[in-house]
């Protein structure tokens, strides 16, 4: 026995030794291939070239054979993953874009520098330090504007409506990126949340939302996912917690990597285990956001209402290579508690996967072999998103907008908008030149702001549909005031007012009654568990 063991393992030895220095031998061939391309092109070819830019866009062009969702990221793009995993900065709170030449504000933080010096969404910054930025790139733009905590910048301002240029000193500070926008009730029960995004602080701030909104009574919460791409699985994990009891199994993740197999499960009892639930989703709906609604739906926690989610369930590991650069793998595949795999399908181009969004969506039939049952018995379907439960096309806002609606979005005609308007009492900018019309919180979009809409349209040179214009009628009041509230007063502001017209939240309102039948159900399978168990 003990020659047998010992052939045995000579011979597994030689051949799977084999393998490994065969396996060896062809990457160091690879290796010296492309470094022998690398030198040549370096040497010979007819124009100056930049051998670092090479690497990256070869390493990407590799990333790229696998799958969607693994990338390569150059420093900038790496740092930018690292500020949004953080959810912190240094700078002046804004997020800036060249449009025909000009650094244009496209966003800003409430509270930051920038918005605390009065600069707002449409500004076009025409000077830094007193230097002329017309031309420059966003990313040099960027590297201007941001710098230590505390010291100053001086930025010139054009805005619309003004005379002259603007001149503010802005002092720099940490600039921490909300995921929550908007916590607030908006009757006397029922609270909403919006999670727009996930990052290292979203469940810290989901609470704190949760509290405040405990303070004023909730008894039901609309949690708004929609146009959310995920972020870290810890925070996927930890949101879901807060609405399931402990024990319950959230997400489980396969791989070939060591570790790679893990299931996760809710490690307390959530904060929010006994109050009906109703979870908003839209088809930007994504990772992170698809686990959240996963598992509450595989748990029977609550209902899904709005569109089929985006359908990723790839789990990328993110390694940090030379240079400040990093990679993006995808290293698992995630399922969800009733084990559907919702990953979509993929074409070899990625093009039909990768403009999944901007397609029109309609309840489809679903693959039987990817039926599975909730812990209620009720039918879900895996292999392409998180079906809601209850199906309600909305790509804009909730809306589901004629062509001529999504024009008008697209264009931002309606941001634009409400560039002419000022805040009353808003004196953080002395107002100057004419034409500038004050609101002030609870205005109503009345006829005449719609003629100067259409006025603008036409200015802009836009031809109105006037049939699609009667029948996005709802839409464009409501986009509208949100612009409007967006830059005039605040997120939370415009968030409310929007819901009230938001045709998949005014669904998603009239649901509570069979959530709370759910949540009922629930409870009696998780007590019926725990009995069994003793």
């Amino acid at each position: 026995m003990a020659v047998a063991v010992v052939v045995g393992s000579a011979v597994l030895g030689g051949v799977f030794g084999g393998r490994v220095l065969a396996g060896q031998d062809r990457l160091s061939e690879q290796y010296e291939a492309f470094a022998t391309a690398l030198a040549a092109i370096e040497t010979t070819y007819v124009g100056e070239v930049d051998s670092e830019q090479l690497v990256y866009r070869a390493t990407g062009g590799m990333l790229q054979t696998l799958d969607p969702h693994s990338n390569f990221m150059d420093p900038r793009s790496y740092a930018r993953l690292r500020e949004r995993q953080e959810g912190r900065y240094y700078g002046l709170g804004i997020s800036i874009n060249v449009i025909n030449g000009d650094i244009t504000v496209m966003n800003l933080f409430e509270g930051s520098p920038a918005y605390r010096r009065g600069i707002r969404r449409g500004d076009v910054i025409a000077r830094i330090e007193g230097e002329d930025a017309g031309g420059i790139t966003s990313d040099d733009a960027v590297r201007q504007l941001r710098g230590p905590r505390g010291s100053t910048v001086v930025v010139s301002i054009r805005r619309r409506g003004y005379d002259e240029l603007i001149d503010l000193e802005v002092e720099r500070d940490e600039i921490t990126i909300p995921t929550v926008l908007g916590a607030f009730m908006i009757d006397a029960t029922t609270g909403y949340v919006r999670l727009r995004d996930f990052s290292e602080t979203s469940s810290r701030e989901l609470r704190q939302g949760l509290r405040k909104l405990d303070d004023l009574g909730m008894e039901q919460l609309l949690l708004d996912l929609r146009e959310n791409p995920g972020g870290p699985l810890d925070q996927a994990i930890r949101v879901s917690n807060e609405f399931l009891p402990r024990g319950d199994l959230i997400v489980y993740t396969r791989g070939r990597i060591q570790n790679s197999d893990q299931d996760y499960h809710a490690r307390e009892d959530g904060g929010h285990v006994d109050i009906p639930l109703v979870v908003l989703v839209n088809r930007n709906s994504a990772s992170a956001s698809e686990i959240v609604s996963g598992a509450v739906q595989d748990h029977d926690r609550g209902l899904i209402v709005g569109e089929t989610t985006f359908g990723k369930a790839l789990v990328q590991s993110v390694f940090r290579v030379s240079r400040e650069a990093g990679l993006a793998l995808t290293t698992a595949r995630y399922f969800t508690p009733s084990g559907r795999m919702i990953q979509r399908p993929w074409d070899g181009t990625f093009d039909e996967y990768l403009t999944y969004s901007l397609r029109d969506q309609k309840p489809s039939e679903r693959d039987a072999g990817e039926r599975r049952l909730t812990d209620g018995g009720r039918e879900v379907f895996g292999g392409g998103g998180i079906e809601p439960d209850y199906f309600l096309a909305g790509p804009i806002e909730g809306f589901d907008p004629t062509s001529f609606g999504r024009l008008l979005a697209v264009r931002q005609e309606f941001a634009t908008f409400a560039e002419r308007f000022s805040a009353e009492g808003d004196t953080r900018i002395e107002d100057q030149g004419g034409g500038r019309q004050r609101l002030a919180p609870g205005f109503a979009v009345d006829d005449a702001m719609m003629d100067a809409f259409r006025a603008q349209l036409e200015t802009r040179g836009l031809t109105i549909d006037e049939e699609a214009f009667d029948a996005d009628i709802g839409f464009i009041r409501a986009m509208m005031r949100y612009e409007i509230d967006l830059a005039l007063f605040s997120v939370e502001e415009a968030r409310r007012n929007l819901v009230a017209a938001d045709p998949q939240a005014q669904l998603a309102l009239t649901l509570f009654p069979e959530a709370e039948r759910l949540l009922r159900m629930s409870r009696r399978g998780g007590a019926a568990a725990a009995a069994g168990g003793d």
